[in-house]
């Protein structure tokens, strides 16, 4: 018997097909300023006008172990968009708009059926957050990971004009902290959330557990664009809430001699934080290393601008708070 590429466990003409089915999920998020996508061995994109100094900005980020969950109770349909969301809501962060996007996805055997729920959340994703999803990468690899295993991984460019980077510099004491709602557990701590919950309670908890990760492109990009003068430039320092949560994130954008003062009885956690902390004696100052605690994204602006932020948020249906100040400090994060 002859050894094949696909006797040794890869199938080219399986992966092929399945390449050629998601294209309409793919075309769906294209604009006028894609040139190739799928298909060729780069996707192109026309750079648009307008800009004097334009600066590209780029993110990579995967789901982590919530894709566990996801294996675990055979559910795939939002696992892409909580990939999108890591690196568009990063991207953000330094005030950039995203322009496209693209995906890895590496498993033991191709399975379409469960990578074409995967890519419908990607391209959802990628419409929520104005991106474009421009290619990929299907690698079967077997040996590598266990039968029914994947991993995702995503890389985002935006853009953004060299003299509207935020990056924190200009945030004083006296500013403002608004902590913009998240839509719950997002895409971080998922190892911790495994250690506490059976298996039994997991499969109880997954619509809770495998709700995707909050897009807050749109609204955010909204704010930085508008020309309402109670508004414009308010916005001095954005922080993306994951992994090392409020401790970690916050104080990457802050100025050498700033802390930020955060009040944790300003908003109310939603209840699945309570139940995590409850069931697995966690103290309060690993669950804000961990967890989003119900804030996805934190905005540090100028005082006067906050109220103004919190009702044109509202509009998007996007609750807030403010959460806290910006104190004399040394770039550290306080939680009282």
């Amino acid at each position: 018997m002859k050894l094949t590429y696909k006797k040794a466990g890869v199938d080219i003409d399986r992966a092929n097909m399945f390449v050629e089915n998601i294209k309409p999920l793919i075309k769906k998020t294209h604009d006028i300023n894609v040139l190739a996508g799928v298909g060729g061995f780069g996707g192109l994109y026309k750079f648009e006008k307008g800009y004097r100094e334009p600066v590209l900005v780029s993110s990579t980020d995967g789901v982590g172990t919530k894709l566990k969950i996801a294996i675990e109770v055979n559910k795939h349909d939002t696992v892409g968009i909580d990939l999108v969301a890591m690196n568009v809501n990063d991207v953000l962060c330094a005030g950039a708009r995203p322009l496209f996007f693209l995906d890895y996805i590496a498993c033991a055997k191709l399975r379409p059926p469960i990578l074409t729920e995967v890519i419908k959340g990607i391209s959802q994703g990628c419409v929520e957050a104005g991106c474009v999803l421009i290619g990929g990468e299907t690698a079967e690899m077997p040996g590598m990971y266990k039968e029914n295993d994947y991993d995702l991984a995503g890389f985002c460019v935006g853009v953004v004009e060299r003299s509207q980077i935020i990056d924190g510099a200009k945030i004083e004491a006296g500013d403002k902290v608004i902590g913009l709602e998240s839509s719950g557990l997002h895409s971080n701590g998922f190892s911790l959330v495994r250690k506490v919950f059976s298996k039994n309670e997991i499969k109880r908890l997954t619509p809770e557990l495998l709700r995707p990760t909050r897009i807050y492109v749109k609204p955010v990009l909204a704010l930085l664009q508008t020309k309402d003068n109670k508004l414009e430039a308010g916005i001095r320092g954005i922080a993306h809430i994951t992994g090392g949560a409020f401790y970690d994130k916050i104080s990457r954008i802050l100025p050498a001699h700033i802390n930020v003062r955060i009040n944790k009885n300003s908003w109310i956690a939603p209840k699945i934080f309570q139940l995590i902390q409850n069931k697995g004696n966690i103290e309060d100052k690993e669950m804000y290393r961990t967890f989003n605690m119900g804030v996805g994204m934190v905005l540090i602006v100028k005082p006067e601008t906050a109220p103004h932020i919190i009702s044109a948020l509202s509009k998007f249906k996007i609750k807030s708070w403010v959460i806290g100040e910006a104190v004399r400090g040394k770039k550290e994060v306080e939680i009282v």
